[in-house]
């Protein structure tokens, strides 16, 4: 795989301490999630990708307290196990100036949880972002959904969608990156014990509300920590948690919402893209995003 000056400076430490649950494990045994650290700088501040990563550790802290019964069976945090290819993500990505986030809610089985990257279809994510890493593997696997990280061939058409747009639109991911950024609002995956995507919807209910309780607070940090002026939650449930949660905390930002590119959405499966493409023109976006 090719590697550039960006992605070179992407991989994360991976040493082991006493101390930390164990809920993520790679082939040597639990890797815990490193803090970040990072060179000095003439600024007062950190870099905004400092800043995001930050957010995502303290709420994995929290993440990590709660629990979950039926129906779900196992829970897969890609925070954890593949720490090294989100960071490289989020170090690459991630910069000062961007105007929108793109907000999902949480991972799929064969997009970030194999990739550590939002809506990160394999293809997409080594052949246009170029993201590198090692990716572990959770410590409980259901063996319908297992975790082979770049090397995974299944096709997530969610992101195989969403990403293929932007693609199309932007030719590069720098004009796609300057003005945008993609975050999940809740990092875990929820599996039955058939082996079915739980959606954070499909939780019983004081469950469900304890987690996107911390969720929503690490949003509001996110998105004052980016300095974005617009989210967009890319379906219904984020679009409809992320303004409530962002309202309630005295956060201005715009919030909209773009219909979610699933195959288990019947619109999306007539024309996600053109659907997404007139969303976008209605939001004024699409003329950034045109490399034409």
């Amino acid at each position: 795989m090719s590697t550039d000056s960006s992605a070179a400076q992407c991989s994360a430490d991976r040493g082991c301490k006493d101390g930390d649950q164990p809920l993520a494990l790679c082939e040597g045994g639990f890797k815990p999630v490193p803090r970040v650290t990072t060179a000095p700088s003439s600024s007062s501040s950190p870099p905004s990708s400092t800043r995001f990563l930050q957010v995502e550790l303290e709420l994995n802290t929290h993440l990590r307290q709660l629990s979950f019964s039926e129906p779900v069976r196992y829970i897969y945090n890609p925070l954890e196990y593949a720490w090294d290819t989100h960071r490289c993500y989020v170090e690459k990505f991630c910069q000062p100036g961007q105007r929108v986030l793109f907000l999902g809610m949480n991972p799929g089985p064969f997009g970030m949880a194999q990739t550590g990257v939002p809506f990160g279809e394999v293809k997409t994510v080594v052949e246009w972002l170029k993201i590198e890493g090692e990716v572990g593997r959770p410590h409980d696997e259901h063996p319908k959904r297992r975790i082979t990280g770049l090397a995974c061939t299944q096709r997530e058409v969610s992101g195989a969608r969403f990403w293929g747009l932007f693609r199309k639109l932007c030719g590069e991911p720098g004009l796609f990156f300057r003005h945008c950024f993609v975050h999940n609002l809740c990092p875990l995956i929820f599996i039955s014990a058939s082996g079915k995507n739980l959606t954070p919807p499909e939780l019983p209910a004081a469950e469900r509300e304890a987690l996107l309780a911390l969720c929503d607070i690490a949003l509001c940090q996110v998105v004052e920590a980016l300095g974005v002026s617009m989210v967009i939650g890319v379906g219904r449930v984020a679009e409809q948690r992320a303004r409530r949660a962002l309202s309630a905390a005295g956060v201005n930002v715009r919030v909209e919402g773009i219909m979610h590119p699933s195959p288990r959405n019947p619109l999306a499966n007539k024309g996600w893209e053109d659907v997404a493409r007139t969303k976008l023109a209605e939001l004024g976006l699409l003329s950034l995003l045109n490399n034409t």
